[in-house]
Protein backbone atom coordinates (compact mmCIF):
# COMPACT_ATOMS: atom_id res chain seq x y z
CA UNK A 1 0.00 0.00 0.00
CA UNK A 2 1.26 3.46 -0.89
CA UNK A 3 0.61 6.14 1.71
CA UNK A 4 1.00 9.77 0.71
CA UNK A 5 2.01 12.08 3.51
CA UNK A 6 1.38 15.78 3.38
CA UNK A 7 4.31 17.38 1.58
CA UNK A 8 6.53 20.06 3.01
CA UNK A 9 5.46 23.53 1.90
CA UNK A 10 8.29 23.85 -0.61
CA UNK A 11 7.30 20.67 -2.46
CA UNK A 12 3.54 20.95 -2.06
CA UNK A 13 2.85 22.23 -5.56
CA UNK A 14 4.37 19.28 -7.42
CA UNK A 15 2.84 16.72 -5.06
CA UNK A 16 -0.63 18.26 -5.40
CA UNK A 17 -0.96 17.83 -9.15
CA UNK A 18 0.59 14.35 -9.20
CA UNK A 19 -1.58 12.95 -6.42
CA UNK A 20 -4.74 14.50 -7.81
CA UNK A 21 -4.12 12.97 -11.24
CA UNK A 22 -3.42 9.54 -9.73
CA UNK A 23 -6.64 9.66 -7.71
CA UNK A 24 -8.72 11.00 -10.57
CA UNK A 25 -7.52 8.30 -12.94
CA UNK A 26 -7.92 5.49 -10.43
CA UNK A 27 -10.91 3.20 -10.88
CA UNK A 28 -12.35 2.61 -7.47
CA UNK A 29 -9.14 2.37 -5.42
CA UNK A 30 -10.34 5.26 -3.28
CA UNK A 31 -14.04 4.55 -2.77
CA UNK A 32 -15.89 7.32 -0.99
CA UNK A 33 -17.30 5.61 2.11
CA UNK A 34 -20.92 6.67 1.65
CA UNK A 35 -21.23 3.99 -1.02
CA UNK A 36 -20.69 1.29 1.58
CA UNK A 37 -23.47 2.21 4.01
CA UNK A 38 -26.50 3.54 2.16
CA UNK A 39 -28.00 0.11 1.44
CA UNK A 40 -28.20 -0.77 5.15
CA UNK A 41 -29.87 2.47 6.31
CA UNK A 42 -33.37 2.45 7.74
CA UNK A 43 -35.98 4.38 5.79
CA UNK A 44 -36.68 7.87 7.04
CA UNK A 45 -40.08 8.68 8.51
CA UNK A 46 -42.99 9.57 6.25
CA UNK A 47 -42.69 13.21 7.29
CA UNK A 48 -39.26 13.54 5.67
CA UNK A 49 -39.72 10.97 2.93
CA UNK A 50 -42.09 13.37 1.21
CA UNK A 51 -40.15 16.47 0.14
CA UNK A 52 -43.07 18.60 -1.03
CA UNK A 53 -43.51 21.84 0.88
CA UNK A 54 -45.75 21.16 3.87
CA UNK A 55 -48.51 23.63 4.87
CA UNK A 56 -48.64 24.17 8.66
CA UNK A 57 -50.46 26.45 11.09
CA UNK A 58 -49.26 27.40 14.56
CA UNK A 59 -50.88 29.67 17.13
CA UNK A 60 -49.00 30.97 20.15
CA UNK A 61 -47.72 34.04 21.97
CA UNK A 62 -44.12 34.82 21.10
CA UNK A 63 -43.76 36.75 24.35
CA UNK A 64 -45.00 33.79 26.39
CA UNK A 65 -42.61 31.43 24.63
CA UNK A 66 -39.62 33.70 25.23
CA UNK A 67 -40.40 34.33 28.88
CA UNK A 68 -41.82 31.00 30.05
CA UNK A 69 -40.03 28.22 28.17
CA UNK A 70 -36.51 26.83 28.35
CA UNK A 71 -34.65 23.59 27.67
CA UNK A 72 -37.00 21.63 29.93
CA UNK A 73 -40.16 23.77 30.07
CA UNK A 74 -42.71 23.61 27.26
CA UNK A 75 -46.18 25.03 26.69
CA UNK A 76 -49.06 23.01 25.27
CA UNK A 77 -50.26 23.93 21.80
CA UNK A 78 -51.85 22.60 18.63
CA UNK A 79 -50.25 22.09 15.24
CA UNK A 80 -52.48 22.12 12.16
CA UNK A 81 -51.22 20.47 8.98
CA UNK A 82 -52.55 19.41 5.61
CA UNK A 83 -52.55 15.69 4.94
CA UNK A 84 -52.14 13.95 1.58
CA UNK A 85 -55.75 14.80 0.67
CA UNK A 86 -55.09 18.53 1.28
CA UNK A 87 -57.49 18.47 4.24
CA UNK A 88 -56.48 20.30 7.41
CA UNK A 89 -55.86 18.03 10.39
CA UNK A 90 -54.38 18.76 13.81
CA UNK A 91 -52.22 17.23 16.49
CA UNK A 92 -51.57 18.24 20.11
CA UNK A 93 -47.97 19.25 20.72
CA UNK A 94 -45.67 20.81 23.28
CA UNK A 95 -43.71 23.84 22.20
CA UNK A 96 -40.77 25.90 23.40
CA UNK A 97 -38.39 28.55 22.14
CA UNK A 98 -34.85 27.42 21.39
CA UNK A 99 -31.51 28.80 20.30
CA UNK A 100 -29.42 31.60 21.72
CA UNK A 101 -28.88 34.49 19.33
CA UNK A 102 -32.07 34.14 17.32
CA UNK A 103 -34.20 33.61 20.42
CA UNK A 104 -33.04 36.91 21.89
CA UNK A 105 -32.59 39.00 18.75
CA UNK A 106 -35.22 37.90 16.23
CA UNK A 107 -38.90 38.70 15.86
CA UNK A 108 -39.71 35.06 15.11
CA UNK A 109 -38.30 32.69 17.69
CA UNK A 110 -36.86 29.33 16.58
CA UNK A 111 -39.01 26.48 17.90
CA UNK A 112 -38.70 22.99 19.26
CA UNK A 113 -41.73 20.71 19.05
CA UNK A 114 -42.27 17.70 21.28
CA UNK A 115 -44.79 15.02 20.24
CA UNK A 116 -46.29 12.22 22.29
CA UNK A 117 -46.02 8.81 20.63
CA UNK A 118 -49.72 8.15 21.16
CA UNK A 119 -50.66 11.46 19.52
CA UNK A 120 -48.34 10.99 16.54
CA UNK A 121 -49.36 7.39 15.83
CA UNK A 122 -51.22 7.08 12.56
CA UNK A 123 -50.42 10.64 11.52
CA UNK A 124 -47.86 12.22 9.22
CA UNK A 125 -45.65 12.75 12.29
CA UNK A 126 -45.44 9.11 13.36
CA UNK A 127 -41.91 8.15 14.33
CA UNK A 128 -40.91 11.68 15.35
CA UNK A 129 -40.78 12.63 19.03
CA UNK A 130 -38.93 15.92 18.66
CA UNK A 131 -38.55 18.38 15.79
CA UNK A 132 -36.82 21.70 15.27
CA UNK A 133 -38.56 24.48 13.36
CA UNK A 134 -36.40 27.08 11.59
CA UNK A 135 -38.12 30.41 10.90
CA UNK A 136 -37.04 33.78 9.51
CA UNK A 137 -35.40 36.17 11.94
CA UNK A 138 -37.29 39.33 11.06
CA UNK A 139 -40.40 40.33 9.18
CA UNK A 140 -39.82 41.35 5.60
CA UNK A 141 -38.93 39.99 2.19
CA UNK A 142 -35.35 38.87 2.72
CA UNK A 143 -36.21 36.97 5.91
CA UNK A 144 -37.93 34.23 3.92
CA UNK A 145 -35.07 34.04 1.43
CA UNK A 146 -32.53 33.65 4.24
CA UNK A 147 -34.53 30.64 5.44
CA UNK A 148 -34.51 29.12 1.96
CA UNK A 149 -30.74 29.59 1.74
CA UNK A 150 -30.21 27.90 5.11
CA UNK A 151 -32.48 25.07 4.00
CA UNK A 152 -30.35 24.88 0.85
CA UNK A 153 -27.23 24.38 2.96
CA UNK A 154 -28.77 21.28 4.56
CA UNK A 155 -29.73 19.91 1.15
CA UNK A 156 -26.20 20.48 -0.20
CA UNK A 157 -24.70 18.44 2.62
CA UNK A 158 -27.27 15.75 1.91
CA UNK A 159 -25.89 15.66 -1.66
CA UNK A 160 -22.40 14.96 -0.31
CA UNK A 161 -22.71 12.85 2.82
CA UNK A 162 -24.94 9.93 3.82
CA UNK A 163 -24.76 11.20 7.43
CA UNK A 164 -26.96 14.28 7.62
CA UNK A 165 -30.11 15.76 9.13
CA UNK A 166 -33.27 15.32 7.09
CA UNK A 167 -35.26 18.50 6.49
CA UNK A 168 -38.59 19.52 5.02
CA UNK A 169 -39.67 22.91 3.75
CA UNK A 170 -42.74 24.54 5.33
CA UNK A 171 -45.35 27.03 4.27
CA UNK A 172 -46.28 28.31 7.71
CA UNK A 173 -49.27 30.35 8.76
CA UNK A 174 -48.32 31.79 12.14
CA UNK A 175 -51.20 33.15 14.20
CA UNK A 176 -49.46 35.34 16.75
CA UNK A 177 -51.38 35.96 19.96
CA UNK A 178 -50.94 39.60 21.00
CA UNK A 179 -53.22 40.17 23.96
CA UNK A 180 -56.81 40.04 22.74
CA UNK A 181 -55.96 40.14 19.06
CA UNK A 182 -54.34 37.82 16.54
CA UNK A 183 -51.70 38.95 14.07
CA UNK A 184 -51.39 36.67 11.03
CA UNK A 185 -48.02 35.96 9.40
CA UNK A 186 -47.41 33.91 6.24
CA UNK A 187 -43.78 32.81 6.32
CA UNK A 188 -41.36 30.19 5.03
CA UNK A 189 -39.70 27.73 7.38
CA UNK A 190 -38.42 24.21 7.57
CA UNK A 191 -38.37 21.22 9.89
CA UNK A 192 -35.21 19.42 11.02
CA UNK A 193 -35.32 15.85 12.27
CA UNK A 194 -34.02 15.08 15.74
CA UNK A 195 -30.54 13.63 16.22
CA UNK A 196 -32.10 10.51 17.79
CA UNK A 197 -33.87 9.84 14.50
CA UNK A 198 -30.63 10.36 12.58
CA UNK A 199 -28.85 7.86 14.85
CA UNK A 200 -31.62 5.27 14.43
CA UNK A 201 -31.70 5.73 10.66
CA UNK A 202 -27.96 5.14 10.18
CA UNK A 203 -27.60 2.52 12.96
CA UNK A 204 -25.46 4.76 15.14
CA UNK A 205 -25.29 6.00 18.70
CA UNK A 206 -25.03 9.60 19.80
CA UNK A 207 -21.84 10.66 21.60
CA UNK A 208 -22.34 13.57 23.98
CA UNK A 209 -18.81 13.90 25.34
CA UNK A 210 -16.08 15.89 23.64
CA UNK A 211 -13.68 13.92 21.42
CA UNK A 212 -10.79 15.58 19.63
CA UNK A 213 -11.41 15.90 15.86
CA UNK A 214 -8.25 13.95 15.02
CA UNK A 215 -9.95 10.92 16.56
CA UNK A 216 -12.92 11.31 14.20
CA UNK A 217 -13.11 9.26 11.01
CA UNK A 218 -10.62 11.01 8.75
CA UNK A 219 -12.57 10.92 5.48
CA UNK A 220 -15.85 12.18 6.93
CA UNK A 221 -14.00 14.82 8.94
CA UNK A 222 -12.40 16.26 5.81
CA UNK A 223 -15.70 15.99 3.94
CA UNK A 224 -17.35 17.97 6.75
CA UNK A 225 -14.61 20.63 6.77
CA UNK A 226 -14.85 21.04 2.99
CA UNK A 227 -18.59 21.56 3.31
CA UNK A 228 -18.26 24.24 6.00
CA UNK A 229 -15.64 25.92 3.81
CA UNK A 230 -17.90 25.64 0.75
CA UNK A 231 -20.77 27.48 2.48
CA UNK A 232 -18.38 29.92 4.20
CA UNK A 233 -19.26 28.91 7.76
CA UNK A 234 -16.97 29.55 10.74
CA UNK A 235 -19.67 29.27 13.40
CA UNK A 236 -18.91 25.68 14.33
CA UNK A 237 -16.39 23.54 16.18
CA UNK A 238 -15.99 19.79 15.88
CA UNK A 239 -13.68 20.02 18.89
CA UNK A 240 -16.30 21.27 21.36
CA UNK A 241 -19.40 20.10 19.44
CA UNK A 242 -20.63 23.58 18.59
CA UNK A 243 -23.19 23.19 15.80
CA UNK A 244 -21.93 19.64 15.30
CA UNK A 245 -23.30 16.36 16.66
CA UNK A 246 -21.21 13.22 17.07
CA UNK A 247 -22.37 9.72 16.19
CA UNK A 248 -20.60 6.40 16.66
CA UNK A 249 -21.26 4.33 13.52
CA UNK A 250 -19.52 1.08 12.54
CA UNK A 251 -16.59 1.79 14.87
CA UNK A 252 -16.22 5.30 13.43
CA UNK A 253 -16.76 8.67 15.09
CA UNK A 254 -18.58 10.94 12.65
CA UNK A 255 -19.57 14.59 13.16
CA UNK A 256 -22.76 15.90 11.54
CA UNK A 257 -23.07 19.67 10.98
CA UNK A 258 -26.13 21.85 11.48
CA UNK A 259 -27.19 25.49 11.99
CA UNK A 260 -25.85 27.50 9.05
CA UNK A 261 -27.46 30.92 9.43
CA UNK A 262 -24.08 32.55 10.17
CA UNK A 263 -22.56 31.26 6.93
CA UNK A 264 -21.53 33.31 3.92
CA UNK A 265 -23.95 31.33 1.77
CA UNK A 266 -26.92 32.49 3.84
CA UNK A 267 -25.37 35.88 4.67
CA UNK A 268 -28.07 37.07 7.04
CA UNK A 269 -28.04 40.69 8.18
CA UNK A 270 -26.74 39.57 11.61
CA UNK A 271 -24.11 37.06 10.46
CA UNK A 272 -20.66 37.53 12.00
CA UNK A 273 -17.34 35.69 11.84
CA UNK A 274 -17.20 33.25 14.74
CA UNK A 275 -14.76 33.49 17.62
CA UNK A 276 -15.48 29.93 18.76
CA UNK A 277 -11.89 28.92 17.94
CA UNK A 278 -8.87 30.54 16.36
CA UNK A 279 -9.17 30.60 12.57
CA UNK A 280 -5.90 30.10 10.65
CA UNK A 281 -7.00 32.62 8.01
CA UNK A 282 -7.87 36.12 9.20
CA UNK A 283 -11.22 37.19 7.75
CA UNK A 284 -13.52 40.13 8.49
CA UNK A 285 -16.73 39.08 6.74
CA UNK A 286 -18.70 35.84 6.54
CA UNK A 287 -18.51 35.98 2.76
CA UNK A 288 -14.75 35.45 3.03
CA UNK A 289 -13.85 31.80 3.38
CA UNK A 290 -11.52 30.33 6.03
CA UNK A 291 -10.66 26.63 6.18
CA UNK A 292 -10.98 25.31 9.76
CA UNK A 293 -10.29 21.61 9.19
CA UNK A 294 -7.36 19.69 10.68
CA UNK A 295 -4.28 18.45 8.89
CA UNK A 296 -4.58 14.99 7.35
CA UNK A 297 -2.73 13.00 4.69
CA UNK A 298 -2.79 14.97 1.46
CA UNK A 299 -4.08 11.93 -0.43
CA UNK A 300 -7.24 12.14 1.65
CA UNK A 301 -7.70 15.82 0.81
CA UNK A 302 -7.38 14.93 -2.86
CA UNK A 303 -9.89 12.09 -2.48
CA UNK A 304 -12.49 14.42 -0.98
CA UNK A 305 -11.65 17.09 -3.54
CA UNK A 306 -12.35 14.60 -6.32
CA UNK A 307 -15.67 13.65 -4.74
CA UNK A 308 -16.83 17.26 -4.51
CA UNK A 309 -15.86 17.81 -8.13
CA UNK A 310 -17.81 14.71 -9.17
CA UNK A 311 -20.85 16.07 -7.32
CA UNK A 312 -20.65 19.52 -8.91
CA UNK A 313 -23.59 19.08 -11.29
CA UNK A 314 -25.70 17.62 -8.49
CA UNK A 315 -24.82 20.53 -6.19
CA UNK A 316 -25.88 23.14 -8.73
CA UNK A 317 -28.95 21.11 -9.62
CA UNK A 318 -30.02 21.30 -5.97
CA UNK A 319 -29.49 25.06 -5.95
CA UNK A 320 -31.53 25.56 -9.13
CA UNK A 321 -34.32 23.28 -7.87
CA UNK A 322 -35.22 25.85 -5.18
CA UNK A 323 -35.64 28.72 -7.64
CA UNK A 324 -39.43 28.95 -7.24
CA UNK A 325 -39.18 29.46 -3.47
CA UNK A 326 -37.11 32.65 -3.62
CA UNK A 327 -38.97 35.93 -3.47
CA UNK A 328 -35.92 37.86 -4.68
CA UNK A 329 -34.19 36.17 -7.66
CA UNK A 330 -31.00 38.03 -6.79
CA UNK A 331 -30.74 36.07 -3.55
CA UNK A 332 -30.63 32.83 -5.55
CA UNK A 333 -28.07 34.28 -7.98
CA UNK A 334 -25.85 35.40 -5.10
CA UNK A 335 -26.02 31.96 -3.49
CA UNK A 336 -25.12 30.29 -6.78
CA UNK A 337 -22.18 32.62 -7.33
CA UNK A 338 -20.93 31.95 -3.82
CA UNK A 339 -20.79 28.19 -4.43
CA UNK A 340 -19.19 28.82 -7.83
CA UNK A 341 -16.39 30.57 -5.93
CA UNK A 342 -15.75 27.39 -3.97
CA UNK A 343 -15.49 25.34 -7.15
CA UNK A 344 -13.06 27.82 -8.68
CA UNK A 345 -10.77 27.04 -5.76
CA UNK A 346 -11.21 23.26 -6.11
CA UNK A 347 -10.55 23.33 -9.84
CA UNK A 348 -7.30 25.27 -9.57
CA UNK A 349 -4.29 23.43 -8.08
CA UNK A 350 -2.61 26.60 -6.85
CA UNK A 351 -5.77 27.99 -5.24
CA UNK A 352 -6.55 24.63 -3.67
CA UNK A 353 -3.05 24.41 -2.23
CA UNK A 354 -3.04 27.99 -0.97
CA UNK A 355 -6.56 28.14 0.49
CA UNK A 356 -7.09 24.62 1.82
CA UNK A 357 -3.99 22.42 1.94
CA UNK A 358 -1.76 25.11 3.42
CA UNK A 359 -4.45 26.30 5.82
CA UNK A 360 -5.29 23.05 7.59
CA UNK A 361 -4.85 23.16 11.36
CA UNK A 362 -2.29 21.19 13.34
CA UNK A 363 -3.90 21.84 16.75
Amino acid sequence: MIIFKKAENGNMKSHTTLIFLLLYLSTGHFMFPQQAYNESFEETTELFKNQEQLPLKLKFSTKNLRENTNDSTYVTSVLWYKDANTVWDSIDIKLRARGNFRRNNCYYVPLRIKLRKSEAKGTLFQGNKKLKVVLPCLEGRNGNDYVIKEYLAYKLYEDISPYHFKTRLLELEFLEEKGQRIKKHQIQGFLIEDIDNVADRVHGKQIKRVIHPLQHDATYAVENSFFEYMIGNTDYSTRVQHNQRLLFIDDKIIAIPYDFDMSGLVNTHYATVSNIQNIPTKIDYVTQRAYKGYERDEALFQEVRKTYLEHKDQIFGTIDSLKTYFQDPQQLSTAREFIEGFYKILEDDKKFERNILNRSRVK
